[in-house]
């Protein structure tokens, strides 16, 4: 490729996940530009990945389409010398003409996944599952109800 700036544009779908054996994500429609800067001795990768995820709600436990919106810059060096792990940057030989982005992609996609999944505004989505939310309220209720101190606790409360 000659120097200067490239465009590249990828549909990232269930298809790319199932390729993972242990994917977090199953179900995806997103789309991933990718602007390389070539340069004499370094190209320089922005990633800007758009488009939703299949979750699944950690509190009503229904699927909903999570959006994502995921910016990343990714830097390889063409070097024969070996570079510091500490370094966030890919070393490639001179003579290499090619870099593998999946493996890039796959890990921006999965670090932006919420560590814990909500569909929302409670009960007011239309992917929420109302009966799971009702239940949820009715056993929390009757948890609070059923909080009588048991007496023999008085005992340890009193030594300070």
């Amino acid at each position: 490729m000659a120097l200067g700036k490239h465009h590249f544009e990828f549909d990232v779908d269930d298809a790319f996940f199932d390729e993972f054996e242990y994917s977090l994500v199953k179900k995806a429609d997103l789309k991933c530009r990718v602007e390389m800067e070539k340069q004499e001795t370094m190209m320089i990768l922005d990633f800007h990945i758009t488009g939703t995820i299949g979750a699944t709600c950690d509190k009503c436990l229904s699927q909903y389409p999570h959006e994502l919106d995921v910016h990343e810059q990714q830097i390889a060096k063409f070097s024969d010398e070996a570079i510091d792990e500490d370094d966030e940057i890919i070393a490639l030989g001179k003579n290499e003409h090619e870099i593998v982005l999946a493996g890039l992609i796959y890990e921006y996609i999965n670090v932006a996944v919420p560590f814990i999944a909500s569909c929302g505004d409670e009960g007011n989505t239309p992917y929420c599952d109302k009966e799971m939310l009702d239940k949820l309220n009715d056993l929390s209720a009757n948890n609070e109800q059923d909080e009588n101190p048991d007496p023999r606790w008085d005992a340890l409360k009193k030594i300070k």
